[in-house]
C-alpha cells in the first residue's frame, strides 16, 4: 500500500534531468531499467552495489537495488506499477541501514523519456522518500527528529541523483542507439 508524500512523512524530493542523444522512438525505459545487467547499474553510480530483477507473485516486475544514500545501506524492491518505453513508475518498501539500526522508508522512483526534437530525449530520474510507520519509530527511538533526518537524506539523495542521472540517460541512449548495456561511457 502506498504511502502519499505530506511535509509531515516528507524525506526527500530529487529530480535530475539529462540530454538523451537518441529519437524517442528508439528509446525504451521499461525495457532497459527491467533487463539491467548487474554490472551496468554498478557501473551508473559509485554507490551502486548490485541490482537483479524479479518478479511479484503476481508477476509485476520488481528491480531490486542495492546502494548506498549518504550513510545508509539501503536494499529497494521496487515493484514497476507502470511501465512504459517513456515512463516507469517504480514504488519501494526499501529497507534503511544504518549503524543506529535498521528501518523502512518508501521510495517512489519515476523515469521519464521526453520528445526534445527528432534527434533528441530529455530523461528525468525523480526521486521521493516518504517516511513509513517503522521509519517513526526509529526516529523516536532514536532521539531524531523528522527536519533533521529530512535534511540529511535530502542532501544525500539529490547528490547520489546528480551522479547516477547523467549515467543512466547515456546508458539508456546506449541501449537505444545499439541495443547494447556495455558501451563505454
Amino acid at each position: 500500500m502506498e504511502i502519499i508524500q505530506t511535509p509531515e512523512n516528507a524525506l526527500s524530493h530529487s529530480t535530475v534531468t539529462a540530454i538523451i542523444n537518441a529519437p524517442i522512438e528508439k528509446v525504451n525505459i521499461a525495457d532497459w531499467l527491467l533487463n539491467l545487467p548487474d554490472a551496468e547499474y554498478q557501473r551508473c553510480s559509485t554507490q551502486h552495489i548490485g541490482a537483479a530483477i524479479s518478479t511479484t507473485y503476481d508477476g509485476e516486475p520488481v528491480s531490486l537495488n542495492v546502494e548506498t544514500i549518504g550513510d545508509a545501506l539501503m536494499v529497494q524492491h521496487y515493484v514497476a506499477d507502470v511501465y512504459r518505453p517513456d515512463y516507469c513508475r517504480m514504488l519501494s518498501i526499501s529497507d534503511s541501514i544504518t549503524k543506529g539500526g535498521r528501518t523502512k522508508v518508501q521510495v517512489l522512483w519515476e523515469l521519464k523519456a521526453t520528445k526534445i526534437d527528432d534527434s533528441t530525449t530529455l530523461y528525468t530520474n525523480e526521486i521521493h522518500a516518504t517516511a513509513t510507520p517503522e521509519m517513526f519509530k526509529y526516529l523516536k527511538e532514536h532521539n531524531v527528529n523528522l527536519a533533521d533526518a529530512a535534511a540529511s537524506r535530502q542532501a544525500a539523495s539529490d547528490a547520489h541523483n546528480h551522479e547516477e542521472t547523467p549515467n543512466f540517460a547515456k546508458s539508456i541512449e546506449n541501449k537505444a542507439l545499439t541495443g547494447k548495456y556495455n558501451q563505454p561511457f
